[in-house]
């Protein structure tokens, strides 16, 4: 079986002192009491020159030290928290990090020896729990031994977030939230007040501002903030010179993200070279900084906000450190000088100390270090299932590994404050947004708040904050914010460095999704220049219930009416002169060819659909040009009869025969027939939104198809229309009865007057009456053969009978010949 390999921890054992306090459970303290350098360290105790090298007292660590003094002393004067049952401590001082080990190693020994098993079950230590250390450095340093054994160790000051990896660092708690809020409330302070032109200055010597780097620049990618300038800087940086780079940036906005040695250094070097009127925004570390609230000139800086713990007072702490003063307490700790080996519990300043100044030390941290103790006092209450009448034997102490446990569930309440922890060993935040007031009391005025648990809160009050020379909100950013209706068009590679250009009609930008994007309107939406969102389209079509529009149909229903009235009548009288004259039986097709033709002007009205974007004109364009066919074939036949016949017999004999005019007719239409079979196949008329005439409206219309196809079967009807009035022209001088010449003419003259008025306004003008007007010139067409051709012809049948009379033909034709033989 495996032994157990026991090591020997030789370690200096201190008597009853600030640093050591028996009791039934020891808590673990890692404070950083002194500072000092690896050379300080290495120096013996017993050297001439350990005088010169004093490691410099830290009345901020000490004063961290009290705070859990006070925490323990409060927890065994409590009679329901731990009845029975008294805690201890054991304190180090971690002054440099070659010196830590030995004092860690005493913390995880048990009686001077580390025993190195796989089972923890029966492995005790000297403490139960840690409470520390203060940053993320050394907490990285000096988690791991603890970790190994799965002890409690739950800081007050770690920040990173590195250590919520639960992976390398199972046992790790912490007190302080993370520099994930830290950062997370940072952004809301610049969001709030609208700056997006920032610097951030880091250390590149510690973990804290590394961390809050990595994660400021992760943060703002989804955001409109432009890390302008970053620096992370080291002891013998150049820090005058950083400060002027950032000032000639024009950045107004500086976030400090660094500890407190360096935060003092960079605005003392700022105060030096009269570095004012900037916005600077500080982490937890410097935000209550007592030292440079008193530095000469820090009013000159500019504005300060700081993040810090939103419970900053303890209540019975200050009259802790009075009775502690008063025991001589510190005349132990001066007795204690184990520095040379353990860099832990030397003093040498302690008598001395100012008690107001040691009360009102920096008090970020206080809240930190109290709750760390309350944790593990709460911890041991659930483990050793206490009540008011006490808790369970000593002898059923969990171990370190099995107190963890409890740690982790800790849920209670401590000063009006939720404490708990979540899977990664995290609190929530509870931070205050506090400003700097130079010269005015208090010093420090809580503006804001900023919570994690249960939901997000941000608050912040802008009326608390006195700005730089009693200004206004200062300017940072890196280009003035466009207008509304503006979009922004980027001109560097900075995100937040961009122009202003108006966004054009139709199209409007929506700032709460995208800053630089015009975006369309869709279908059926219009909008003016520079919108920030498109309004409906008011919907048009010709209406039958229009004024305008029953005025047309009844004029259409009238052309039906006559029409077929005139159909009639001609049916009745087909065998007189006048009828014959007409044409006969081709002034039926004719008849019926003008009443088919205008069917489609019943389809110009209402919603616009595919069927009566067809019907509108291929009715008109076949069946109007079939009764100009008819005209044409008419005029030719009248006009062979008069002048060819005697000059052209077997032509003309031919044409007789062979009925010329019905096979000129037949092939026409079959050709104009072929043409518009392949107008509607290839490149038929369809419904057609028009939101280009007007902004607000959408015009419901007709195109005319592929131009093409349509030019192919207007075509027809145009030549035809040509041809015809050619014929008209050359029998303007036969009989009165066969002359069609005016006819054809006042025909033709009212075709081309509706379709030239209706171009023109097809071009000039844009509204649902154009289309009306097509329609009327479809039916003035038809009116117009109908008026000049067929409505003369009814005249004489119905008021004038007596020349409609084969002996009145034939005088006529007498009396013309008689005057072309005169000729």
């Amino acid at each position: 079986p495996f032994h157990p390999a026991e090591h020997t921890v030789n370690t200096e054992k201190s008597s009853a002192s600030e640093f050591n306090l028996q009791g039934d459970y020891k808590i673990g303290g890692i404070f950083k009491v002194h500072t000092a350098d690896a050379l300080t360290c290495l120096i013996p105790n017993g050297s001439i020159f350990h005088s010169l090298y004093r490691q410099p007292f830290t009345i901020e660590g000490y004063s961290m030290m009290q705070v859990m003094r006070f925490a323990v002393q409060e927890i065994n004067n409590s009679s329901t928290l731990l009845p029975n049952i008294s805690l201890g401590y054991k304190i180090f001082d971690t002054c440099a990090a070659v010196q830590n080990f030995p004092s860690i190693l005493d913390l995880i020994s048990n009686n001077g020896k580390i025993t190195v098993v796989t089972n923890r079950d029966n492995i005790p230590h000297n403490v139960i729990a840690v409470v520390g250390p203060y940053g993320s450095a050394d907490t990285v340093l000096l988690a791991p031994p603890f970790m190994m054994d799965l002890i409690p160790m739950i800081s007050y000051g770690a920040s990173s977030s590195t250590l919520s990896n639960k992976l390398v660092y199972p046992s790790f708690l912490r007190t302080v939230p993370t520099n994930k809020d830290i950062i997370g409330l940072i952004i809301q302070i610049i969001n709030n007040f609208g700056w997006n032109w920032v610097a951030f200055i880091g250390s590149q010597d510690d973990e804290y501002s590394r961390n809050g780097l990595e994660l400021f620049r992760e943060y703002i990618q989804d955001t409109n903030i432009c890390l302008a300038s970053l620096y992370a800087l080291q002891k013998n940086s150049n820090f005058e010179d950083v400060l002027r780079k950032i000032d000639s940036l024009s950045i107004n906005v500086i976030i400090l993200f660094m500890l407190e040695d360096y935060a003092r250094d960079v605005i003392k070097t700022a105060i030096k070279i009269n570095i004012e009127g900037k916005v600077w925004i500080a982490g937890d570390t410097w935000s209550m900084d007592r030292e440079l609230s008193t530095t000469p000139g820090i009013e000159k800086i500019g504005t300060v906000f700081g993040v810090t713990d939103r419970t900053l007072s303890l209540p019975g702490f200050a009259d802790f450190v009075y009775k502690s003063r008063f025991k001589g307490e510190t005349d132990e700790c001066v007795n204690c000088s184990s520095v040379g080996e353990t860099c832990n519990q030397a003093c040498e300043n302690c008598t001395s100390l100012n008690v107001e100044k040691l009360i009102h030390v920096n008090p970020t941290y206080s809240f930190s270090i109290y709750t760390a103790v309350y944790a593990i006092a709460h911890a041991l209450h659930v483990a050793l299932n206490c009540s008011k009448v006490g808790c369970k034997s000593l002898s059923m102490f969990p171990f370190s590994f099995k107190l963890l446990q409890y740690v982790r569930k800790s849920n209670f309440a401590l000063h009006n404050r939720v404490i708990r922890f979540d899977e990664y060993g995290d609190p929530p935040a509870s931070f205050a947004v506090v400003h700097w007031r130079p010269k005015r009391d208090p010093f420090f005025v809580m503006v804001g708040t900023y919570d994690t648990y249960p939901t997000v809160r941000f608050t912040l009050n802008n009326n608390l904050v006195s700005w730089y020379d009693n200004g206004t909100v200062p300017f940072s950013n890196c280009s003035v914010e466009c207008e509304t209706g503006f979009a922004r068009v980027q001109n560097s590679v900075q995100k937040c460095c961009f122009q202003c250009e108006k966004c054009p009609a139709n199209t409007y930008i929506n700032t709460s999704v995208d800053f630089y994007t015009c975006t369309s309107c869709q279908e059926g939406e219009w909008s003016d220049e520079g919108s920030t969102y498109c309004r409906k389209r008011s919907i048009v079509y010709l209406q039958y219930t229009d004024l305008l529009s029953i005025l047309f149909l009844l004029c259409a229903a009238s052309f039906m009416v006559v029409s077929v009235t005139i159909t009639i009548l001609f049916a009745i009288n087909y065998n007189t002169p006048v009828v014959k004259s007409a044409g006969g039986s081709m002034c039926f097709l004719m008849l019926v060819c003008l009443i088919l033709s205008n069917i489609g002007v019943f389809f110009y009205f209402g919603v616009p659909q595919p069927a009566s974007c067809v019907l509108r004109n291929i009715f008109f364009i076949f069946f109007f040009t079939v009764c100009l066919s008819c005209m044409a074939v008419r005029s030719f036949q009248v006009v062979s009869v008069f002048k060819m016949a005697a000059k052209f017999p077997k032509a003309y004999s031919w044409w007789m025969k062979h009925n010329g005019q019905w096979l000129c007719l037949a092939v026409y239409t079959v050709l104009h027939l072929i043409a518009c079979w392949i107008w509607l196949q290839f490149g038929r008329p369809k419904p057609y939104n028009d939101n280009a005439s007007f902004k607000d409206q959408t015009i419901l219309s007709c195109d005319i198809g592929t131009v093409v196809t349509s030019i192919l079967a207007w075509s027809f009807l145009w030549v035809l229309s040509v041809v015809c009035f050619c014929f008209s022209y050359m029998g303007k001088d036969l009989p009165k009865n066969y002359n069609e010449a005016q006819s054809i003419t006042f025909s033709l003259v009212l075709f081309y007057l509706g379709w030239i008025a209706y171009f023109t306004a097809y071009i000039v003008f844009r509204g649902p009456y154009v289309q009306l007007l097509n329609a009327v010139a479809q039916l003035t067409s038809s009116y117009g053969i109908i008026i000049s051709f067929f409505i003369p012809r009814t005249y004489i049948i119905v008021f004038q009978p007596s020349k409609n009379t084969q002996a009145y033909f034939q005088t006529k034709i007498q009396t013309y010949t008689q005057t072309i033989s005169r000729m």
